[in-house]
């Protein structure tokens, strides 16, 4: 099957696009995505790994604790559910206007909307207003993520060395865990204040630290130039999101769902867990925020060493290599979890988010956008892994919660894995090889 990403390629112009940029204005597009990159992402975990901490008290005191955790979730997919508008404006802007307007917009509303969560009255206070606004703020960062996740990357593979596309995407992809671990480090050092002193301040120290980290991603992305490959490639023959879904509604597909059984992995073994371990399971915090810390320091460096393997030995074995492994390690997961050894609760998170998930992460930042030509490059992949992210990784945090409430056992948790891998394997045996492709038309 093609999904027509390599239709009408010119030679010249693929030529020309190659050598338009030169090597520093590659790396300063690389080290600029990797920072700009890693400053949204701290501002999109942030939430995620502080929320279940102390937002059920701050933003939701009327209710118990397991409504109240449903509800801290429910927030947090919010931000999820933004994604695929996020994705679909920004994509359609950075199909026709270029891909570095779109990441500095996206810096700019993410930065703003973390500083203001920071800035927020609580419950006791303002009442109702403090979680109504808390929610709005919550949409514009997923919106603005829904961008900046593709644009990024488009701008790195756009131009990088045809066999090199795979390890700089990949780069991109570990700012992810780099934004991760700052977040991580944010949240371990609050968990350790007094409990007074963390609900009174320290959690709104995070979100307010964010405005120097955004000063600096604008100030390395305004020196950065448009990408080559955008500019030679012809534009769409009508509205990107309409030539997108009409003739490459199946590499959308295969995103969608490959995307799914992704970011699920990450979130049911990272960020579910730490509300699980501490709350139901007694895990002292300390441990599970500790745990998320070292698998995103193992993730970061593992991805850039996968995307270059994939440049070597293709993206989908090891894509599928890794959706297999994810399966396999949910059956026993949540049992080392429950153990409650420190040591073992640790070796687990680190297994499934810094090993087994790179294999798919880090592959994915080059081979979703090589399935797909330039001309609705960014639009294409942004439809295809927002709607992924929404029915993955941004409910399955509270299907996981539900699922638990309901049978109080894990093992329903893992068969909702388990699908959602099963419909991944599925589609991405429809997908071709990209590795040794050519990129450009």
């Amino acid at each position: 099957m093609t999904t027509g990403a390599f239709e009408d390629y010119d030679e010249h112009a693929a030529t020309a696009a190659a050598t338009a940029q030169t090597a520093s204005g590659r790396r300063r597009i690389l080290i600029a995505g990797t920072i700009g990159t890693a400053i949204e992402w701290y501002d999109f975990f942030i939430y995620g790994l502080i929320a279940p901490l102390v937002f059920d008290q701050l933003f939701f005191p009327k209710f118990d604790q397991l409504t109240a955790t449903i509800a801290v979730f429910a927030t947090f997919a919010v931000g999820f559910l933004a994604r695929p508008l996020g994705g679909i404006v920004f994509g359609h802007f950075g199909d026709r206007l270029g891909r570095k307007s779109v990441l500095l917009c996206t810096l700019l509303m993410m930065g703003l909307a973390t500083m203001s969560i920071g800035l927020l009255p609580t419950y006791a206070s303002a009442g109702v207003a403090a979680t109504i606004a808390l929610v709005v703020l919550r949409f514009l960062q997923g919106f603005a993520l829904g961008g900046e996740s593709t644009a990024a990357i488009l701008m790195a593979i756009e131009t990088a060395p045809g066999n090199r596309r795979g390890f700089s995407a990949a780069v991109i992809q570990a700012a992810g865990p780099v934004g991760v671990v700052l977040a991580s480090f944010a949240a371990l050092a609050i968990s350790r204040l007094p409990e007074a002193d963390l609900l009174s301040w320290g959690w709104r120290v995070p979100f307010l630290i964010t405005a120097v980290l955004v000063a600096l991603g604008v100030y390395m992305r305004l020196r950065i130039e448009e990408s080559a490959t955008f500019r030679e490639a012809r534009p769409a023959e009508t509205v990107p999101v309409v030539e997108a879904v009409k003739g490459h509604w199946r590499p959308i597909l295969i995103v969608f769902f490959a995307e799914m059984a992704q970011t699920s992995y990450f979130y049911l073994t990272a960020i579910f867990t730490i509300s699980f371990a501490t709350r139901q399971l007694g895990v002292p915090k300390d441990v599970i925020t500790r745990a998320v810390l070292f698998a995103n320091l193992v993730g970061l460096v593992a991805m850039p060493l996968i995307g270059a393997w994939s440049d070597r030995i293709g993206r989908k074995r090891l894509f599928l290599a890794g959706v297999a492994l994810a399966t396999i390690s949910m059956f026993a997961f949540y049992g080392a979890i429950a153990s409650r050894d420190t040591l073992l609760v640790t070796c687990a998170v680190i297994l499934a988010a810094g090993v087994i998930h790179p294999l798919m992460f880090g592959t994915e930042g080059s081979y979703f956008p090589e399935l797909f030509p330039t001309r609705i490059r960014f639009t294409g992949v942004s439809i295809g892994k927002q709607l992924g992210t929404v029915l993955g990784g941004g409910i399955a945090p509270l299907v996981a919660t539900s699922l638990f409430a309901q049978t109080s056992s894990t093992y329903a948790i893992t068969g909702y894995y388990v699908a959602l891998a099963l419909a991944a394997m599925i589609a991405l045996g429809f997908a071709h090889e990209t590795s040794k492709s050519r990129l450009l038309g």
